[in-house]
């Protein structure tokens, strides 16, 4: 993966603005043109398309509805798992480190970072291909030929590592029902104590993302009713997932005080050298160095090859030769480049769903989408007049040192909601996205509204309530750590004929899946909001012959 590389500060100050735009811009795009990335953060990078096991799709956070005391946070990795994808399957990758990074001071660098690092088990190499040579009951089960442990450590702001588990075991792919009958027991084996508190887990879920992504095919090949369906049905991903009190993880362990975070996850590949993606001028992009160790000044030999804060950002915007040096940003470089802000205020988007959807485009400059994407929503921050998820709202933080980046903010403070809204603050559900992100939560249609200036006028624009006509993950998520759904056994060509467990399902309608998981009926998500908004879709109708 050597590239050549450049020292032009230029080209990298570029790659901060481009990397930072395609947050704002990146959910309205998806719903606009064509392109060929898929889903949240999903392939969204040449490097990232071509190594899938460090590719991170999405990162959640949000206060444990069943401890709220606690925070949880996950991220996932190894998009478009195949269920039915042997004799190998998805396991993590052994030569990379998988980071969750904690930002309590606004400074743009880590002041908690979470690694995993796995390694690989095999019982009989020489005279098996087999995953597992019969049923398996148990993590350590003799049939198991192939299995994953880890270790986990917490690292500081100052570098301090600490090892928090040692040889940890991993929940294995789900072969299926004939290989492990029982899998919610091997997934339930696989959540683990942490020694100060809290809870771990790593194994393979239920891919919790949802959208319709063949609005890529020219807008639905301009026939609108054909939105509502989730073209992450049946996929699985890589699940790293942590609970810890939320002192573990403030301003100063004092989360009364300093309840606001910004989370974001990376993965690190040792020897790594991340560019741009080849093309005129790629020469002049330059990665950041080191940017892949927890702590201070990074380790030797280990670079930052994928990132992800909020959803959908790399994905659609970031021109394929930044794409990959992009990944290689820590959110700290973000604030360097002042054009971001101005671009961030006069975003092109809304003036394009004018031009297709005759929705007039909110006035500029977009200071609220400041907010929302760089600095966190408070007060003082922005024409938002909410206290909300800034870091300035923590009390200890120094405020001159607190700068605009790309991160997943939360307020730690906010209680779970007793009846939880897709639309997060945007439904008035102050515990949802972009007050951190649930596993409901509705993130592309949230962003849409959002970019339409939803924040402002706290109204939702109705000529785009429809969104993509997706509303809810594809298996409904648990309510217990580490709330990811079980991973799906049928073939994803017969997800919509297919209970998740494999049964033959009589259509989609109230299906449950054998272990207890709810399967949300796509079909019916859909037609319900295709009736409920069908005046805007009339207009949309209209307008898409102008496309």
């Amino acid at each position: 993966m050597s590239r050549r590389r450049s020292a032009s500060r230029r080209a990298e100050r570029t790659l901060a603005t481009s990397g930072v735009l395609a947050l704002v811009t990146a959910a309205a795009i998806t719903g606009l043109a064509p392109a060929s990335s898929s889903a949240s953060s999903h392939r969204e990078a040449p490097m990232t398309a071509g190594d899938p096991r460090a590719d991170n799709t999405d990162v959640y956070a949000f206060t444990s509805p069943d401890k709220s005391d606690t925070v949880t946070l996950v991220a996932n990795w190894i998009p478009f798992q195949e269920p039915n994808g042997g004799p190998n399957f998805y396991p993590f990758a052994n030569d990379a480190r998988y980071n969750i990074k904690i930002d309590a001071d606004g400074n743009g660098r880590p002041d908690t970072t979470y690694t995993w690092e796995f390694t690989d088990h095999i019982r009989d190499d020489a005279d098996q291909f087999l995953y597992n040579t019969g049923v398996v009951k148990s993590l350590t089960d003799e049939t198991l030929n192939f299995r994953q442990t880890y270790s986990l450590t917490v690292t500081d702001s100052d570098g301090r590592r600490k090892t928090l588990l040692k040889d940890a075991p991993v929940a294995p792919s789900n072969v299926g029902k004939a290989s492990m009958p029982d899998y919610a027991s091997l997934r339930k084996q696989a959540v683990l104590s942490l020694p100060d508190g809290g809870q771990t887990f790593a194994g393979q879920a239920s891919d919790p993302f949802f959208l319709d992504l063949r609005i890529f095919d020219l807008l639905y090949g301009g026939d609108l009713k054909e939105t509502g369906h989730n073209t992450l049905a049946g996929y699985n991903v890589n699940t790293v997932a942590i609970q810890v009190p939320k002192k573990a993880v403030a301003l100063k362990g004092d989360a009364t005080r300093n309840p606001v975070i910004g989370v974001w996850s990376t993965t690190d590949r040792r020897g790594a050298s991340v560019v741009g993606a080849g093309g005129e001028g790629a020469e002049d992009a330059k990665a950041p160095d080191a940017q892949a160790a927890p702590g201070k000044g990074g380790e030797e030999g280990w670079r930052q090859v994928s990132r992800l804060g909020n959803p959908l950002v790399n994905e659609v915007v970031v021109p394929l030769k930044y794409k990959d040096a992009f990944n290689a940003l820590s959110p700290e470089k973000d604030a360097t480049v002042t054009p971001v802000v101005d671009k961030v205020k006069d975003p092109i988007v809304p003036e394009l769903i004018q031009s297709i959807y005759g929705v007039p485009a909110p006035a500029t400059p977009r200071n609220d989408l400041v907010e929302i994407f760089l600095t966190g929503i408070c007060k003082e921050c922005g024409p938002i007049k909410a206290d909300l998820n800034s870091q300035r709202l923590n009390a200890d933080v120094d405020k001159a040192k607190v700068v605009p980046a790309e991160e997943l903010r939360l307020n730690m403070s906010v209680p779970p909601a007793a009846e939880p809204n897709r639309l997060g603050v945007l439904g008035k559900d102050l515990a949802g996205f972009p007050n951190g992100r649930r596993l409901n939560d509705d993130v592309v249609d949230i962003e849409l509204q959002a970019l339409e200036g939803a924040a402002q006028t706290g109204k939702i624009v109705p000529a785009l309530a429809a969104g993509d006509a997706v509303d809810t993950p594809y298996r409904e998520p648990g309510d217990s750590f580490p709330y990811v759904a079980l991973p799906n056994t049928a073939a994803v060509n017969q997800a919509d004929a297919l209970h998740p467990d494999g049964g033959v399902g009589a259509g989609l309608g109230g299906l449950v899946s054998g272990d207890g998981f709810p399967v949300v009926p796509v079909t019916a998500v859909a037609g319900g909001a295709l009736l409920a908004c069908a005046g805007a879709l009339a207009l949309r109708r209209r307008r898409a012959g102008q496309v």
